[in-house]
């Protein structure tokens, strides 16, 4: 029998195929000489038939939030997978979430070790993926209440709108075809690194294109599922795949950018306004502090949150964007309510956005259908627990699959459909207590970056609505726009969103 296995695990397009069998004999040897047959316990959950070896590896496929959901309507919100040798619980619908993230979150708060981000984040000190325990609660504590509480979060503004005004100057000194999800990037990107680190990353633009790249090919290694991380004692593998390969190459840029960073706020004068990384850097001479952050710990912290905080906001307007021109009814709604609030002003202001309803149902609609990290970021039961009637063993990997509980049929009418009416009389919201739509997540590892995200995302969002008619290029119709995904640990556009915008002549 042929198995449909996700080729990415094995090689990159250049390796030859002499390597790839070399690859799959040492896992056939390493099994038989190490393999131990995972128990048939008829008490998990239920589980779509494996395959000797490699369980239900081959059955994830290329975007493995699809191919997920695909298996839960057949088998149920709650399946049992052996994913090579980690056994994986798959929650797929809103009770189930609502299970792991708010009843039982206690005991599936921890993260489980990912290579790939071991070795990007050294060693996972970055909060994302730190370990459940003292050092992520001291982390998250110094991270929301010097850049992401309510308070600095709004104290951020003038950054928003300095960088808003820019973007629309941009594309008003060229209009016509644009290339959206470009300007999207640099923006939020700028956005985000001025709030942490008080300028931009880098001065030029070589700099600045090539961590964007490095951080793409991050965010695309994650998201594969590789074979270290479920045959652990085969990692060495990644020497002849060109895996290791390409996570140093990745790690050396943003090692390097990173540590610039650090050395320029050591060396920089103390007159200067002391910002996110002066905070961490500060900890080390604070004899009261709780905890002081070794320059390892403050790179991983740091990359971590441009990384993240860049990536949510700009994916969504670009989704955004995206539907809205596929579908004229509601960009015309959209629209007539910025124009009609923000008026003759030239850019629309914070405040305008409170008003704005259908504005604020579309980033619903948009965080329903792509939320930015489809599967969350994976969790590690600490403890022998049950779901459902169900033996849920200790460290068994969890996924919860926002993207398919954002449409599942039972909770959703039409949930394939782009409808933000939806939300228009509905009190659903994504701060993580509506456990059908969570594209942050909930409970203790909800996304902490959420409050900033949306602000970004929805004065971004506003002022392109505001400033700007858009249109497909050529003759190409809505419901001809490629929608595809690219495969990553989080859902961006296959292909660059290219539109046309035209500046408003009144």
């Amino acid at each position: 029998m042929a198995l449909n296995l996700p080729m990415h695990l094995f090689q990159e397009p250049e390796t030859s195929s002499n390597i790839v069998m070399l690859a799959l004999l040492v896992l056939l040897l390493y099994i038989l000489v190490n393999y131990s047959c995972i128990s048939k316990n008829s008490n998990h959950p239920p589980s779509p038939p494996k395959i000797p070896i490699i369980g239900n590896l081959h059955q994830l496929g290329h975007l493995p939030h699809q191919s997920l959901r695909s298996l839960s309507l057949k088998h149920g919100p709650l399946m049992f997978l052996q994913i090579g040798r980690i056994p994986t619980l798959v929650v797929s619908s809103p009770e189930m979430a609502e299970q792991v993230l708010r009843t039982q979150d206690h005991i599936f708060a921890n993260r489980p070790l990912v290579r790939i981000m071991d070795r990007l984040m050294y060693g996972q000190k970055n909060m994302s993926f730190s370990p459940y325990g003292e050092y992520w609660r001291q982390s998250k504590k110094v991270i929301i209440l010097n850049l992401l509480s309510k308070k600095k979060v709004q104290s951020f503004q003038p950054i928003r709108d300095d960088e808003v005004t820019h973007l629309i100057r941009k594309i008003s000194s060229s209009p016509g075809l644009v290339n959206l999800s470009e300007i999207l990037n640099d923006t939020t990107s700028k956005v985000v690194c001025r709030a942490i680190l008080g300028k931009y990353l880098t001065k030029d633009r070589r700099g600045n294109d090539e961590f964007h790249d490095s951080l793409d090919k991050a965010m695309e290694l994650l998201g594969e599922f590789h074979m270290e991380d479920f045959f652990p004692s085969l990692g060495w593998l990644g020497k002849f795949t060109g895996l290791d390969e390409r996570v140093n190459e990745v790690s050396r840029i943003m090692d390097q950018l990173s540590n610039s960073v650090i050395d320029d706020h050591l060396t920089r004068s103390i007159t200067e306004k002391p910002d996110f990384v002066d905070v961490l850097i500060g900890l080390q001479d604070d004899p009261n502090a709780d905890i002081k952050f070794s320059r390892d710990e403050t790179k991983a912290i740091v990359m971590d949150l441009i990384g993240a905080g860049t990536d949510t906001s700009y994916i969504t307007v670009e989704w955004a964007m995206a539907e809205l021109v596929r579908n004229p009814e509601a960009m015309k709604k959209a629209q007539e309510e910025v124009r009609e609030i923000a008026g003759k002003k030239s850019m629309v202001e914070q405040d305008d956005i409170n008003g704005m309803l259908y504005l604020k149902a579309v980033i619903k609609e948009i965080l329903r259908l792509h939320p930015p990290t489809p599967l969350l970021l994976p969790k590690e039961l600490m403890e022998d627990t049950k779901l459902m009637g169900y033996n849920i063993p200790s460290k068994c990997r969890v996924i919860v699959n926002a993207w398919a509980i954002g449409r599942h049929p039972d909770y959703w009418e039409r949930p394939e459909e782009f409808q933000p009416e939806r939300f228009l009389n509905s009190t659903i919201d994504y701060q993580g207590h509506d456990f059908q739509l969570i594209p942050f997540g909930a409970g203790r590892r909800i996304c902490p970056g959420l409050a900033f995200a949306i602000a970004t995302i929805e004065l971004v969002l506003a002022n392109l609505l505001h400033r700007f008619e858009w249109k497909l290029p050529g003759e190409l119709r809505g419901e001809d726009l490629n929608m595809d995904e690219a495969h990553g640990i989080t859902i961006r556009r296959k292909q660059s969103l290219m539109l046309v915008a035209v500046p408003r002549s009144d």
